[in-house]
């Protein structure tokens, strides 16, 4: 499976909160993100987040869909965010819906990850597969 790499500018806006009293805990955040290298794209999406007792501990998860160029192919797909830490670490698992690809994009699976340099720079490795 191919890989790319690049940049990514990410804006998060909080959003209302939920007034159920049971629901406080939890975060909301829209999200919207410029791509940039192989792949050329601007995402829109939402956040669901809550902490836990420890400062380290946390989770979160992420619906964005991505619109633009991949590899010179125009279309749009979603990405799916999975996201926990604890004392122990963190893991994140960012995957491509399934059937979520349209126009030249459809068919694409593929998995990304995202790395943040301690200045605050994001960049992501996208590891993807598109019908031939």
């Amino acid at each position: 499976m191919p890989t790319i790499d690049g940049a990514f500018d990410v804006k998060l806006t909080p959003q209302p909160a939920d007034e159920r009293e049971a629901a406080a805990f939890l975060g909301r955040m829209a999200i919207d993100k410029s791509f940039h290298g192989e792949l050329e794209a601007t995402s829109v999406g939402q956040m669901l987040a809550a902490r836990g007792d420890q400062p380290t501990s946390a989770g979160y998860v992420a619906i964005e869909r991505v619109t633009g160029t991949l590899a010179g192919r125009q279309g749009s797909f979603v990405l799916q965010h999975s996201g926990h830490s604890n004392p122990a670490g963190q893991s994140l698992e960012i995957n491509v819906v399934a059937d979520s690809g349209t126009d030249e994009l459809k068919g694409l699976s593929g998995t990304m990850r995202i790395i943040i340099q301690p200045g605050g720079g994001h960049f992501y490795e996208f590891e993807y597969e598109l019908p031939a």
